[in-house]
């Protein structure tokens, strides 16, 4: 059916049921993918780890979906397909645990393969403290040649993405479900000047709905993209601080901006620089951690 275990991992990547752990069973069987396609239901379903419920929507899929008219589709709408066996998928990457199947971009997809990474994140509701380290932060960061990674949240995370594109900087936003359900909703209008000017990416075919689990599921891709994350104001029960949890189990730098005592916003940094996270002030302290790039 398919001449490519890419083309094969692509079309399974559209079944429904078919998340990051059923394709890591059926690659670990069968590294070329061939089996979904050639056994008989009878022989496929003790390979696949899918209840009874979900398994009926995966087989269909599997056997009817036109993935050339699909891809056609991607082609004309400029979304481009890069799966994990892409000689340009991004380098970093590659090397998380779990790393995506395949990524779905819209923009400019040289940025994924940018060493020069940095991610921000923090706080939906951050004071005029937090804007202000974003603004004396981000500038200098995008001078020194950072693209700046977020996830396109309201507060902290569409800030960054702003200022680097106000300074003439480069941006990748990372979403949840997928290209075509921005959310929130009120960034849809950004959302399209980035998949512009910029670089939007989702792990998610276009058409996913976004759901609560992806949320802190895309932030794995977040850290993994980058060569650190720095936090900027987040509560100590946040995603932000399940970014940073990320960065230090893919062996990533972490920073911290530091905030007053009593303040939940300051919360989250300050115990990231309890247990080891470096504490910033100015764009030099992050600098200074990547003298080779």
């Amino acid at each position: 059916m398919y001449d490519t275990v890419r083309d094969r991992l692509i079309h399974l990547h559209h079944c429904r049921g078919a998340g990051w752990k059923t394709i890591h069973s059926l690659l670990k069987v069968d590294p070329t993918l061939t089996a979904p396609f050639s056994l008989p239901p009878n022989d496929l379903r003790p390979l696949v780890p899918l209840s009874d419920a979900q398994w009926p929507a995966f087989f269909h899929d599997l056997h009817s979906i036109d993935m050339q008219r699909v891809i056609k589709t991607y082609m004309d709408r400029c979304i481009h397909l890069v799966t994990v066996f892409d000689h340009d998928y991004p380098p970093l990457l590659r090397h998380i645990y779990a790393p995506p199947w395949v990524l779905y971009a819209k923009g400019d997809p040289a940025l994924l393969q940018e060493w020069k990474l940095i991610s921000i994140v923090g706080t939906r509701r951050p004071t005029k403290e937090g804007i202000e380290a974003l603004n004396k932060l981000v500038p200098p960061l995008v001078a020194a040649g950072f693209t700046i990674v977020s996830g396109l949240a309201f507060g902290i995370d569409v800030c960054a993405h702003q200022l680097a594109v106000q300074h003439g900087g480069a941006t990748i936003a990372v979403i949840a479900g997928g290209l075509d359900h921005i959310y929130p909703k009120e960034h849809r209008p950004f959302a399209a000047r980035l998949m512009n000017e910029q670089l939007v990416i989702a792990e998610h075919p276009p058409a996913t709905r976004p759901q609560a689990w992806q949320f802190p599921a895309r932030n794995r891709i977040i850290s993994g993209l980058s060569l650190g994350t720095l936090v900027v104001q987040a509560k100590r029960k946040s995603g932000s601080l399940i970014t940073a949890a990320y960065a230090l189990e893919q062996g990533r730098e972490v920073f911290a901006v530091p905030g007053p005592i009593g303040l939940a916003e300051s919360d989250g940094p300050n115990t990231l620089i309890q247990h080891g996270a470096k504490l910033v002030q100015e764009a030099a302290d992050i600098l200074a951690e990547f003298p080779y790039v």
